[in-house]
């Protein structure tokens, strides 16, 4: 390969590595908008924190629970320690009820998000329609039932729960590396967190349109540092005390500017939108079919 092959390849590398250090940032930028989308509107506000409040103050009990009892958990993950000296012997203790606390802090992150989101889904569900209809609307929105949209929510949030877990726990192994658990392990469990909230605050602009869990990953993983970027943040954010209850709003407003730029519409100004709007291609519609023809050209679904 001669110079220039070479230039060429690294000036490729670095275009596109600065891309995606812009769509990070882009996507960090997102919850800003959706904080001032949200302070901008006390209806919004006070729709969102609702929800938010009660599952903190379940979020707290079990805080409080975890932390009565740290003692015993952490010397029954540390069994294998009961012969050593008690120098020893309290010192791996410590750090067992330190990672303890720290897996439960991720788990509770994410999960709270997920039970926050279904306990308040009617609430949520509002919200996002509110910034939607200010960038346009969604032509093509899909009625569901309020029975229905609940059982899909629940479905999806329990799957993300579960995979919540299970990523977290090998994590949470993986901490007790030297050296190697206290640098990369933080590192990727916050960009494994960001991924995860950033599926679940998009969960209700896709519903909207007919679209399930499957179709939300398909869209933000060709968006994925912006949605990175957006989730990260978002969880940074929620490691700060009660910032998880008085920022729900502002994140799910947020999740609704990057479903939004993840299924090509506008973000900016109000804008009309044309019949088509909403749909991504190659990104099925569930439960409709093709129908005949409507205004614009456009092929017009209809209920299946």
């Amino acid at each position: 390969m001669g110079d220039s092959e070479l230039r060429s390849v690294a000036g490729r590398g670095a275009a596109a590595t600065g891309s995606a250090v812009r769509d990070f940032a882009a996507g960090v930028g997102l919850l800003g908008r959706g904080l001032g989308l949200v302070l901008r509107s006390p209806r919004m506000l006070g729709l969102g924190l609702l929800p938010a409040v009660i599952s903190g103050v379940l979020y707290a009990a079990a805080l409080i629970t975890l932390i009565a009892f740290i003692s015993d958990l952490a010397a029954g993950v540390t069994w294998f320690a009961d012969d050593w000296s008690a120098g020893w012997r309290d010192l791996i203790r410590v750090i067992a009820g330190a990672a303890l606390l720290g897996l439960s802090g991720l788990i509770g992150v994410l999960t709270f998000t997920a039970v926050t989101l279904l306990v308040g889904d009617p609430f949520y569900e509002k919200i996002s329609g509110m910034v939607e209809a200010r960038y346009g609307g969604v032509p093509d929105e899909v009625e569901v039932s309020l029975g229905r949209s609940l059982a899909r929510s629940l479905v999806d949030s329990l799957r993300l729960i579960g995979l919540s877990v299970l990523l977290g726990v090998p994590l949470f192994l993986a901490g007790f590396i030297p050296v190697v658990g206290q640098t990369v392990v933080p590192v990727v469990g916050g960009a494994v967190a960001g991924w995860l909230l950033a599926v679940e605050l998009t969960g209700a602009p896709f519903q909207r349109r007919g679209r399930r869990l499957r179709h939300r990953r398909a869209a933000l993983r060709g968006r994925r540092p912006l949605a990175l970027g957006f989730g990260v943040a978002v969880f940074a954010c929620f490691l700060i005390p009660l910032g998880a209850v008085l920022l729900m709003p502002a994140a799910v407003a947020g999740g609704t500017l990057l479903s939004r730029k993840a299924l090509g519409l506008p973000i900016e100004g109000k804008v009309p939108g044309p019949p088509n709007e909403g749909k991504a291609p190659g990104l099925p519609i569930e439960g409709k079919v093709p129908g005949p023809p409507i205004e614009g050209g456009a092929s017009g679904p209809v209920e299946g």
